[in-house]
């Protein structure tokens, strides 16, 4: 089995008056592609001016754009507002659905954000996983956007992590979709569902993950940070990455043991992944070269608990 896709949103990030190919499973393909990995992603452009744009920013990344990708209505826009701590909020204007395409053959399946959770997308979203082939390693972004997700959005993302190996969600997700709960306890009802390897972003203070019941600890290695947009998807993508390259995928489709080995390697490949995106300006992941480099640079130690 071989490639990966992707299925979310893909449009223009409105920074600042400038505009930027951005949509957090956007990014997550395009990550993946500039490591190496081939992928096709499922998403909905319009015939304007914005779609090209981001066409072009998928073009050059390695990206394939999905058959169904392409419509009449304008192309979807976030417009973020930077805080002090250069943390984004965001402005939606969304015009159409994404089409969901059958999951066969693939190696990786991924969906986030809105195109995964919003009710207009889940359902199909959630039938398409739970159709996949066995073989298929399937994760889960939710990327929390409420006031576009609408009502009863965690059960919808419970429904839909039943169906994946692997979600990742940050403490600002846990806290939206389990309110007064720890990250932890957030993680234990994911993994509840059916997820085997929960991981759970904290920003400056790093990241942990719960697989298969054993919960450990990664401090964030330090950074100048210019602004956090893209940081949460160059993680996943360098995430999703290193399980594909350790084979660590294997052994969560087959039921095998994940070694501590494996999650650790998963865990510093992301964080370093996510430093790059977080020391520049925009979503700009790192390509394969950038990324080698980042890991010959120690990241911080984990610890870990039963």
């Amino acid at each position: 089995m071989r490639g990966t896709a992707v299925i979310g949103e893909a449009l223009v990030d409105v920074v600042g008056g400038e505009e930027h190919p951005g949509g957090s499973p956007m990014n997550v393909a395009v990550g993946l592609a500039r490591l190496g990995e081939p992928v096709v992603l499922h998403t909905l452009l319009g015939a304007d001016a914005r779609g090209d744009r981001i066409r072009d920013h998928l073009d050059r990344a390695g990206v394939v754009l999905g058959p169904e990708s392409s419509g009449d209505g304008a192309t979807w826009t976030a417009t973020a507002t930077l805080d002090d701590e250069g943390r984004a909020s965001y402005r939606f204007a969304l015009d159409g659905v994404i089409p969901v395409p059958a999951l066969d053959g693939l190696r990786l399946a991924h969906a986030g954000s809105i195109g995964a959770l919003r009710a207009q997308e889940a359902g199909a979203v959630r039938a398409a996983f739970q159709g996949a082939d066995a073989a298929t390693l399937r994760s889960l972004d939710p990327n929390i956007r409420a006031d576009v997700m609408g009502e009863h959005v965690r059960e919808r993302m419970l429904a839909l992590a039943r169906a994946c190996h692997v979600v990742k969600l940050s403490d600002e997700d846990a806290l939206a979709l389990f309110p007064g709960a720890t990250v932890r306890e957030a993680a234990d009802r994911i993994a509840e569902a059916g997820a085997r390897l929960v991981v759970v972003t904290r920003g400056g203070e790093g990241c942990a993950a719960l697989a298969d019941g054993v919960w450990s600890e990664r401090r964030a290695a330090p950074v100048t940070v210019v602004d956090t947009i893209g940081a949460g998807d160059a993680f996943m993508s360098g995430l999703l990455f290193a399980l594909l390259r350790d084979g660590t995928d294997r052994l969560l489709v087959d039921g095998s043991a994940l070694p501590a080995a494996a999650v650790e390697s998963a865990l510093t490949t992301a964080s370093a992944s996510a430093s790059i995106a977080v020391s520049r300006a925009g979503a700009n992941p790192p390509d394969a070269a950038e990324l080698d480099a980042a890991l010959g640079a120690s990241l911080g130690d984990a610890t870990e608990t039963g």
